[in-house]
């Protein structure tokens, strides 16, 4: 089973730039894709990016394009997001999430592919 330990977040204003990390063990990182998913107060959660095992294949939901990066170091067993020009709308509870499958050459963005999940971190912008 994987474990996945988050950092980052907190209050930003708005315009302004984030970098959030999510550490994980327990299984060989590099072989599992990873992504990221936020949930704003009231809605569900929503895919945010991904990234395959290999660090090639990326994704992001059409909200984010531009603004956000994911990135990983396998040598660290992390997985990051930048996030950019951030909008009031950006906030969110965000988590890291490992997939279920081995996916060293590609990447998911439907919930359901992930299994195991950080514990959520609050990013909050500022207007």
């Amino acid at each position: 089973q994987v474990q996945l330990v988050q950092s980052g977040g907190g209050l930003v204003q708005a315009g302004g730039s984030l970098r959030l990390s999510c550490a994980a063990s327990g299984r060989p990182f590099r072989s599992y894709a990873m992504g990221w998913f936020r949930q704003a107060p009231g809605k569900e959660r929503e895919f945010v990016a991904s990234i395959s095992g290999n660090g090639d294949t990326t994704y992001y939901a059409d909200s984010v394009k531009g603004r956000f990066t994911i990135s990983r170091d396998n040598a660290k067993n992390t997985v990051y997001l930048q996030i950019n020009s951030l909008k009031p709308e950006d906030t969110a509870i965000y988590y890291c999430a490992a997939a279920k499958y081995l996916s060293y050459g590609r990447s998911y963005s439907s919930e359901s592919d992930f299994g195991s999940w950080g514990q959520g971190t609050q990013v909050t912008i500022s207007s």
